[in-house]
C-alpha cells in the first residue's frame, strides 16, 4: 500500500502518456519529512537525461520548518535513480520527435522509500484536449441515463 505525496494532474491534461517507469529519487533528510507531509508541487516538472543520468527539474518541495539550517533550496535539481539499461532505453525513445519525460506522481512504496513515477509522454494538441472533454461528457451522460433507467 503506497502513500501518494504529490500528483501531476496537469500531465494527464497536457500529455498523452505512452509508458511509465518507477524510479528512485535522491533526497535530503528534510525533503523526505516534507514529502511525508505532502508538501510537494509537480506542476511544470520535467526530467532530462544528461551525461548518462536522469535529473528532475522544477519540482518544488517546500522546506520542512523544524529542519532549521539543514533545509535545502526548494526548487533544486534532483537526481533520479534508474539502472543504466533503463536510462539507455529511455534515451533511445526520447530521440523521437515530440517525446518528453514527465513525472506523474511522487509516492512512498511499501518499504518507505520515496519513488517517482516517470512517464514518457507526447504533447497533446488543442483538438485532442477538446476530444477528451467531449468523450468524458458523453460517458457521463451515458452513465446518467443508465442510472435513471434502473429506477
Amino acid at each position: 500500500m503506497s502513500k501518494t505525496a504529490a500528483t501531476n494532474r496537469k500531465a494527464f491534461r497536457d500529455f498523452e502518456v505512452l509508458e511509465s517507469v518507477e524510479c528512485g529519487i535522491e533526497l535530503k533528510g528534510s525533503e523526505v519529512k516534507s514529502l511525508r507531509e505532502g508538501r510537494a508541487v509537480l506542476n511544470d516538472s520535467f526530467a532530462r537525461i544528461e551525461k548518462g543520468q536522469v535529473f528532475l527539474y522544477n519540482t518544488n518541495i517546500t522546506p520542512y520548518e523544524q529542519a532549521s539550517y539543514l533545509n535545502v533550496e526548494s526548487a533544486r535539481v534532483r537526481r533520479l535513480l534508474l539502472h543504466k539499461n533503463q536510462i539507455d532505453k529511455l534515451n533511445g525513445k526520447l530521440t523521437q520527435k515530440g517525446l518528453t519525460l514527465v513525472p506523474l506522481k511522487i509516492y512512498f512504496n511499501d518499504r518507505g522509500f520515496a519513488k517517482v513515477e516517470l512517464a514518457l509522454c507526447k504533447g497533446k494538441k488543442l483538438y485532442d484536449k477538446r476530444e477528451d472533454v467531449r468523450k468524458r461528457e458523453t460517458d457521463l451522460d451515458i452513465r446518467r441515463v443508465m442510472k435513471n433507467r434502473r429506477k
